[in-house]
């Protein structure tokens, strides 16, 4: 059995470094992933503050932490902190948020190549336990996520 992990390749007409400023840019993360944006300097150590402008909502956390930084090419951090503002906002139950917040922290990496006209995203969110709520959470997330992302940058 392999370990448990979410895998996914998408390729997107933009170039890396219009895909890394998707992946880190207020302004464009607060269109496709639904009104949440992420700060920081996106160097390895840096904290990742998750906020929820439209809610009044930051989620800080010295654990929440950029792994790998190589702009226009990759970006590794970890993911997430679970706290009942993120639950409220995001519409999940206290029962999912405790099963959330129950389980190891994960991480999510991005591997972006440029392939001329065309940028190649792998996203890689991994370090799961078997049975992972979070993991089958996030299966179900990524890919409608990653399609606002593409369509996003294709079309402005």
């Amino acid at each position: 059995m392999g370990k448990p992990e979410f895998v996914y390749t998408t390729y997107i007409n933009t170039t890396p470094e219009r895909l890394w400023q998707g992946l880190t840019d207020p302004a464009i993360t607060r269109r496709c992933w639904r009104g949440l944006t992420f700060e920081s300097d996106w160097k390895p150590g840096s904290t990742v503050t998750v906020r929820y402008p439209e809610h009044d909502v930051t989620i800080a956390d010295p654990a929440q932490v950029v792994l790998e930084s190589d702009p226009g090419k990759r970006l590794s951090y970890t993911w997430h902190t679970f706290t009942p503002q993120w639950a409220a906002v995001s519409g999940f139950s206290d029962e999912l948020l405790a099963r959330f917040s129950a389980e190891r922290r994960s991480k999510v990496t991005f591997d972006i190549e440029d392939l001329g006209e065309t940028a190649k995203l792998t996203v890689v969110h991994d370090d799961f336990e078997p049975g992972s709520a979070v993991l089958q959470a996030v299966t179900n997330g990524w890919p409608r996520l990653l399609a606002d992302l593409k369509t996003l940058l294709e079309t402005s």
